[in-house]
This record gives structure tokens, sequence and C-alpha cells, in this order.
């Protein structure tokens, strides 16, 4: 029946006249709006935790960056084969094939299992690991108990980004915010009772933190299967029925389509952390305004970073339907919102660097003035930062939605590092433009991956267009 439909909508959409402009704008903006909005409540989850964290005093806060660090990175490697479901689920629900909607969802829970249970040597490691980076020894047993209780927050953390691919594509994008912003707020409340000690509960400092970043990862979880299976529209999908019966062509394509995604979002972390080395080695001050401009680019990232899952989902389903002038036209609509909302970003960082800066820093504090010297140039870098980085995201994005993962990792991979981290080492250190020279190489880097990756989607659709027309 599904390869039934399939071929129906690929007849059918091959001549189907394309929606106006604005009902693409308004369609991109419907889906692209809850998912930056969960995006930039996932960043204050974090943030949070940070504060809160930072209570404990500076050695706690150090341990919680450095545990932080480590989770996110085994988390984010594995969170490409959850970013595969997305085009998969898109695709299959354009052709109007239930079954392949089910297989994918299904299979990408599998291989968030098997990642979880393959990773967990790592954590239970974790103490050994860090000491052989270089790590202090009081901050890193700190950090690998965190890590030690953490690790149970991975496998729920990943299952939700399975489930966000199943609501993304049928439209109902909105439940992934409002589960993300119920759980910021249980979150907070959690937090501040048991790291500090409040509501009678006792003060469990590093412990209590890990305790609730679990809880919340399993409730985000949890509210999403309560919502697929009390909802006429998803639980006609049935993902958990018969749930240990695999299907081996989708977990294939699952491990096939996520590994090269896990490797270039691995690669694209990896090279901010390098940067970051690489600051520390010019000095402390510079390191700090660093994290200043990284931490107001990080913010602005989430609407590219929002948009681009809503490109997947859009392109995906156009793809399925073989819906080729609505493919395009949601493609370029999508490339617009991005590039205008980044350009008007831009002008906001060029016009008050100072003043972003100078929220992140007590003015108070003796180096305050000398830190915002060096974070302004770079702040105002990071404004140009955003139309590109947003560009390549969003690319990358479109790219996925056709499946096309393993050209679009080697573009990335030779704009991160070959351009962006070779150009920026020789900039800062044999051409001496310090910090300056850092954020100007990975300019130059991810300039090159926006314009392959843009180049690369629009070859593959006039491909496409071709030989749907032949």
């Amino acid at each position: 029946m599904g390869k039934l439909m399939s071929s129906h909508y690929v007849h059918a959409g091959a001549g189907k006249a394309a929606s106006s402009w604005a009902s693409h704008i308004l369609a991109t903006l419907s889906l692209g709006i809850p998912l930056i909005g969960a995006q930039l409540a996932q960043l204050g989850i974090h943030t949070t935790d940070v504060v809160i964290v930072g209570q404990l005093g500076a050695q706690s806060l150090a341990a919680m960056v450095l545990s932080g660090q480590f989770f996110f990175t085994i988390f984010i490697f594995g969170s490409g084969f959850s970013i595969a479901v997305v085009p998969m689920v898109a695709q299959a629900y354009g052709r109007g094939d239930v079954v392949s909607v089910r297989r994918a969802i299904r299979m990408g829970m599998w291989v968030s299992i098997g990642y979880t249970l393959l990773t967990a040597p790592l954590f239970f490691n974790a103490e050994t690991i860090l000491l052989a980076l270089g790590q202090k020894p009081e901050v890193a047993a700190l950090a690998a108990d965190y890590v030690m209780i953490v690790q149970f927050g991975l496998l729920p953390a990943l299952l939700f980004a399975v489930l966000r691919a199943l609501v993304s594509a049928i439209g109902r994008a909105g439940i992934i915010l409002y589960v993300t912003l119920a759980v910021l707020m249980l979150n907070a409340m959690l937090a501040y009772a048991l790291v500090l000690g409040h509501f009678g509960l006792p003060r469990l400092g590093m412990i209590g933190a890990a305790i609730v970043a679990v809880i919340v990862q399993w409730a985000s979880f949890l509210f999403m299967v309560v919502y697929i299976e009390t909802r006429e529209q998803t639980r006609r999908y049935e993902l958990f029925v018969r749930f240990w019966r695999p299907d081996w062509q989708a977990l294939l394509e699952v491990l096939h389509l996520g590994l090269p995604i896990s490797i270039t979002v691995l690669a694209e972390v990896s090279l901010f952390a390098a940067a970051s080395l690489m600051m520390g080695k010019i000095g402390t001050l510079q390191l700090a305004a660093h994290g200043i401009a990284l931490q107001l680019a990080s913010i602005a990232f989430m609407i590219p970073l929002g948009l681009s899952q809503a490109a997947t989902v859009r392109v995906g389903v156009a793809h399925g339907r073989g819906d080729y002038p609505n493919l395009m036209r949601a493609a370029i609509s999508v490339l617009g919102i991005a590039s205008a909302i980044a350009i008007a970003g831009g002008i906001v960082f060029y016009s008050m660097p100072r003043l972003l800066s100078s929220v992140f820093i007590d003015a108070s504090a003796p180096e305050a003035a000398a830190v915002l010297d060096f974070a302004a140039p770079l702040v105002v870098i990071a404004g140009i930062f955003q139309l590109v980085d947003g560009l390549q995201a969003i690319a990358s994005g479109l790219l996925r939605g056709l499946k096309d993962a393993r050209i679009p990792m080697v573009m990335a991979l030779v704009s991160y590092w070959p351009i962006g981290f070779f150009l920026a080492w020789v900039m800062a250190f044999p051409l001496g433009m310090g910090s300056i020279g850092i954020w100007l190489g990975f300019l130059i880097g991810l300039i090159s991956a926006a314009l392959l990756l843009c180049l690369r989607f629009f070859q593959r659709m006039r491909f496409e267009m071709k030989t749907a027309r032949v």
C-alpha cells in the first residue's frame, strides 16, 4: 500500500504548481518558531544549572563545566542517529506510508538503546579519562561522581530526540516547546531544592544536580510518550506495538545516514572546543572575552538551528511526495527567513558590542574594562558569524531532508578543520593577530561550509528535478 501511495505522489507532485511564497513563509514559521523556542528553553536549562551550581563555589562550577562537556560530547555524537530519523519519517509521511514512519521511529529508538549500552564504559571510566586529559585530580573526581549518575539520563534524552521526529513531521512541533518549557521550570525548582538544600530537602550539591538532570530527561521522554499515546493522530502509528520486532533495512538506514551526521556535528562542536584551548594559550582575559562572544553567538545560533530542523522536515515531506516546485520554494523561504534574521541580529551586534558584552561580566570587577575591550571586536565578528553559520546550518538541514549526509560531511570537515582551524591558528600565532585571528579563521571556514553546502543542495535539486521530468 505504501509503495502504491508513493508512486501516486511522485507522479502527481511532479506537475504540481508551487504554493504561494506567503504560505511557505507562514508554514516555515509555524514549524520553526516552536523548534527555536525549544532550543532556547534547552539553553535555559543548561544556564540554570550552571548558575545554581555556581553557588557551591569555583571548584564545583569547574567540575560542572567539565562533566557537562563530557556528557554533551557523548550525547551530541549519539544525537546524529536521532537526527537521521527526521528525514526518514518526513519522507515516509510525505508518501503517506504509515508503516515506514513506524519502522524509522522504532529502529531509531533501537539504535539509541544500543548506543547507550556501548558508551557506558566511558562514563564508568570518566575519572581516568579526565585525568589522562590533564585535569586536576580534585575537579576530575567531582566531575566523575556527577557523570556516574547523569549517564542514566542519556537514553531518555536520545529517545526524546527520536520522538521529536514524528511530531515535527506531522506539524505538531508545538508540543516540543511546551514539554521543554515545562521541564525548564521543573529543572529550576528541583535544582534549587536538591542542589542548595531548600524546601526542607538535604543539600546534595553536585550529586543533587546530577539526580535532577536524570529526572528532567526522563520527564521529557515520558511526557512525549504520553502525548503520542493519547492523541489519535499519533497513536495510529503504533510505535510501541511489538517494539521488539526488528526491521533490518530501516535499522541500517538509520546507521548509514546517522553516522556521517554524528561525525559532522561532533566536528563542529570540537572545533569550538579547540578555539577555547587556543584562546587560553593567548591569555586569560582573551579567553574570558572569547567566552562572552561565544555565548552571544550561541544564543543567536538557536534561531537558525530551529529553522534548520524545520527545513529538514519541510524538504523531507515535499521530497516524499515528489513535489519539487514546493520543495524549492520551501528551501528558498527558509534560507530567506534565516538570512533576514541573521542580518538584523548582525546589525544589533555591530551597533552595541560593549553593551551586549557587559551583561556577562560584573562592571565593578577590576579586569572588566580590559575584558570588554577584547570582547567588543569579537562580538562584531560574531555578528557576521551569525549569517554564515546560520546559512551552513540551514543548508545542512536541507540536505538532510534529501537524506544526503556523506558528501556534506566531507565538505563540512574540510571547511571546519583544514580551512577554519588552520587559518585560525596561522592568523592567531604566526601572523600575530591574537584572538581576532582565531575568530576570522573560523569565519572563513564557516563561509566555505555555507557556500559548499548551499551549492551541493541546489546541484542535487537540479539533478533530481531533471531526472523527474525524464
